[in-house]
């Protein structure tokens, strides 16, 4: 596949940087990480020799802020917008300096996101434009709007309903907490005919934001492709419960049920997690009534995301094949954590967790979720066109997902220090090209964390966790005998100095692996601990952090120029520039 400038040939191995658009620090933005910030990463990672830029899901969130977790599986997040004067074209200079008059910016920029503050600054600036458009746009502009509304008919028009129903129910997306009158899509178009010109304008506030984001959005992948650097999006699996696709299509999803992950015992940061499993609250997909349809929405989520990305990421894309199940909403987590499987099957009516749409205990089992599977994914292939798909396979996957992946042309996942056989770690020229190699994704700890947690803390458990990865980690690297080829610095983890020896040991042979896309999450990158996830927990730091310094100041600082031409050097070696 060639885009422009793109080579996105896995026959042509690329570097590429995670990085979650929020936490990334631009000149002079409004507290979270946006359009114009994303623009400045851009250049400063072509600049290094990246090929790619890997973001998480930038659909619109809800109360949680949580990207996996948004309101909309079509519609773009406003905080993700530049916003400025003459950005877009119908906010005014003085509209923007009389918005933010009153803003303490420098506060609102420091720390962590603020959500609440950064949302109601960006709503009101982009109100104040929607009133500029309503009144001055000239005929092009009107007509340029009408058509994009026309080209998003398939969500646009529900969307824009739910939003205006949230603001009637205190900004809540909880539609089945909503009043009466609100609480299906018939009763909701019935009390809308009602107040029809009273609500039109507001609506069409909605639909104005999503016009101009993807504008932006569509403006940013080809400015991307100017540098040489490809795109790569987030679709999860799921959908929010309470989202304007299930609120809207209330026929295509299983209410009753909802999706998560299995147990994992080894997962200390949770213990609902260990004895239950990840309870995502997500609705589970009511598949014979999206075939009714030639799966709809699915095609459409599809095309929204391949409208803005080069390739994009299906996370837990295992749930195609089946999905872990419970029979109570994340709400009630904490009820079941004491419990035992009889005082559970007491509460739940004798229904407990377990796979849907059938577990893989049998041959005809794995064969039937394999087929389904396989059929599923092929429409979104044929709707990605020439946009490569890659399929976030982690965790406990069934043997047949894999293979079944590759034949489809769909790039799997490599996580070094989980990568071995028979007790021995995989050499990184073993792995297969059709994939792609990292040491942590969002919602893993930082390479960083997990040095200081080995040496700080060694006689704890999470320490003697953190050095075992490193062990591994140090192995794949070379570092350390019983590897299967020739040691590197044949040390002991003890005597290495991270700087020194550590990093660039780990960071040349993730680069050197065979690998299609060699990603590098931005945190292990600027070698940072702190972390933007805890998975399995409602942590109110969730999703929060931000970069310590601006790209700017990256790119003035010494000591990051001189980490970054190691890095550019190690491509280059790699031969990934």
């Amino acid at each position: 596949m060639t885009c422009g400038k793109l080579n996105l040939s896995p026959e042509k191995k690329i570097a590429g940087v995670l990085a979650p658009l929020f936490a990334l620090r631009g000149e002079n933005d409004l507290g979270i990480g946006d359009t114009a910030a994303l623009r400045e990463f851009i250049d400063w990672v072509a600049g290094i020799g990246f090929k790619l830029v890997q973001l998480l899901p930038i659909n619109e969130t809800g109360a949680d802020n949580s990207p996996y977790n948004a309101i909309s599986a079509m519609a773009i997040e406003p905080t993700t917008l530049h916003l400025a004067p003459n950005s877009p074209q119908d906010l005014t200079r003085e509209d923007f300096e009389a918005s933010v008059a009153n803003v303490d910016l420098p506060r609102l920029r420091v720390g962590r996101v603020k959500y609440r503050h950064v949302k109601e600054l960006k709503r009101r600036l982009l109100e104040k434009a929607f009133r500029n458009f309503s009144t001055h746009a000239d005929e092009k502009r009107r007509s340029e709007f009408g058509a994009f509304c026309e080209q998003q008919s398939a969500w646009l028009p529900d969307y824009a309903l739910f939003r205006v129903l949230m603001e009637a129910n205190n900004d809540s997306a909880a539609w089945n907490r909503w009043q009466p009158q609100h609480q299906t899509i018939e009763e909701a178009h019935r009390w809308l005919h009602d107040r029809h010109a009273a609500l039109t304008s507001r609506q069409n506030f909605f639909r104005y934001v999503q016009w101009i984001a993807h504008q932006q959005w569509c403006d940013m992948r080809s400015y991307a492709e100017e540098r040489g650097v490809a795109l790569m999006g987030d679709i999860p699996f799921g959908v929010s419960y309470y989202s304007a696709d299930v609120f809207a299509r209330p026929d295509e999803f299983v209410l009753d049920w909802f999706g998560g992950a299995p147990p994992e015992p080894t997962f200390k940061d949770d213990a609902f997690t260990q004895k239950w499993g990840q309870n995502w609250g997500i609705p589970l997909y009511r598949w014979s009534a999206m075939r009714a349809n030639n799966f709809q929405w699915w095609r459409e989520r599809v095309r929204a995301v391949r409208r803005i990305f080069h390739l994009f990421r299906i996370d837990h894309v295992q749930g195609f094949y089946r999905i872990y199940a419970f029979p109570w909403r994340p709400r009630l987590n904490k009820e079941f954590l004491p419990l035992d499987e009889r005082q559970m099957l007491e509460r739940t009516g004798g229904c407990a967790p377990h796979f849907v749409p059938r577990d893989d205990n049998t041959p005809e089992n794995r064969e039937l979720n394999k087929r389904e599977g396989e059929e599923y994914l092929r429409v979104v292939l044929e709707e990605a066109g020439i946009g490569r798909v890659i399929g976030e396979d982690l965790g406990v996957v069934p043997e047949y997902v894999r293979p079944n992946l590759r034949s489809l042309g769909i790039a799997g996942f490599k996580i070094p220090q989980w990568e071995s056989y028979n007790g021995m770690i995989i050499p990184g020229e073993a792995y297969e090209r059709f994939s792609i190699a990292t040491y942590a994704t969002h919602d893993h700890e930082p390479i960083r964390a997990l040095w200081n947690e080995a040496f700080e803390h060694p006689a704890s458990d999470t320490g003697a966790q953190a050095r075992a990865t490193l062990e591994k980690i140090a192995l794949f690297a070379r570092l350390r005998q019983g590897y299967g080829g020739q040691a590197g610095l044949n040390s002991k983890i003890d005597e290495l100095d991270f700087e020194k020896d550590f990093y660039p040991a780990i960071m040349e042979a993730l680069f050197r692996c065979d690998s299609w896309i060699a990603m590098v999450m931005l945190t292990d990158l600027l070698a940072r601990e702190y972390r933007f996830n805890v998975p399995g927990t409602k942590a109110s730091l969730n999703w929060t952090r931000r970069m310590q310094r601006s790209i700017g100041q990256l790119r003035s600082s010494r000591k990051e120029q001189m980490r970054m031409q190691l890095i550019h050097d190690l491509l280059a070696n790699a031969e990934r520039v």
